[in-house]
């Protein structure tokens, strides 16, 4: 399989200006762990995650270094992570070039970028215009969905599975983070909703994809207030069965 077969779009992106609040917010309202970081031209300048908030003064957890160490490190060292610390802006936080990918790249690939570089998601990039994102999340899906099916998804499969994204980007009620795998005319969606009326909606949508024959809801809801989420009924009922 290839990443475009697989990962999530539309890509939920950030600018470097924007604060690290609402860079806080968008991720918890979306149910994601990290963010693409695109200037006004749209060129992917960096990545921020959550990892990026671990360290902050807000919550009282700051780097502490002993007089030596401090010493040993340099001025450079207590500056950057000051900046890291106290910065207000993602530009000020994020990791700049970040390693991306192209669509075309191999599954086998990305888990040797990820595990080779310690990273939980990668850019999907078209010329430096961010197309897609694969993360951790998005290899889960299509272990669980093509786990004991042999042959790859054919090229049939992916101008369904291209139908159904194009089908449902059109909706202001599309999912978050949508992520469509396609299989023999089986669809699974995968993505947040906040409304439990969009499911439904994009069950139908799919369904009315010439080729679909059978479609299967990953959808996960979230509360946008509360952070509080839930699986898809089918994810439970199976989760009960197992």
């Amino acid at each position: 399989m290839r990443a475009h077969q697989i990962m999530t779009r539309p890509v939920i992106t950030v600018t470097p200006d924007t604060s690290i609040v609402d860079a806080a917010n968008i991720m918890l309202q979306k149910h994601v762990s990290g963010l693409p970081v695109v200037d006004a031209a749209g060129k992917l300048v960096g990545v921020v995650s959550e990892g990026d908030f671990i360290r902050r003064t807000e919550i009282g957890t700051g780097r502490k270094r002993g007089r030596w160490l401090r010493f040993i490190l340099g001025p450079g060292k207590s500056a950057a992570d000051f900046v890291h610390e106290h910065g207000r802006k993602v530009s000020e936080v994020m990791t700049r070039s970040p390693l991306t990918i192209t669509e075309d790249a191999a599954l086998a690939e990305i888990v040797e970028l990820m595990e080779k570089n310690h990273v939980k998601r990668l850019p999907v990039v078209k010329g430096d215009q961010v197309v897609g994102i694969v993360s951790r999340a998005n290899l889960l899906q299509a272990v669980a969905t093509l786990g004991r099916q042999v042959p790859d998804p054919t090229a049939d499969d992916d101008h369904i599975r291209n139908r159904v994204i194009d089908t449902l980007e059109k909706n202001d009620w599309c999912p978050f983070g949508l992520s469509v795998i396609a299989k023999d005319g089986i669809v699974h969606l995968s993505g947040v909703i906040t409304e439990e009326r969009s499911r439904q909606a994009a069950i139908v949508a799919a369904e009315n994809v010439a080729g679909v024959r059978k479609v299967h809801d990953h959808l996960c809801w979230v509360d946008t207030m509360s952070g509080m989420y839930l699986n898809s009924p089918e994810d439970d009922e199976m989760a009960k069965a197992s």
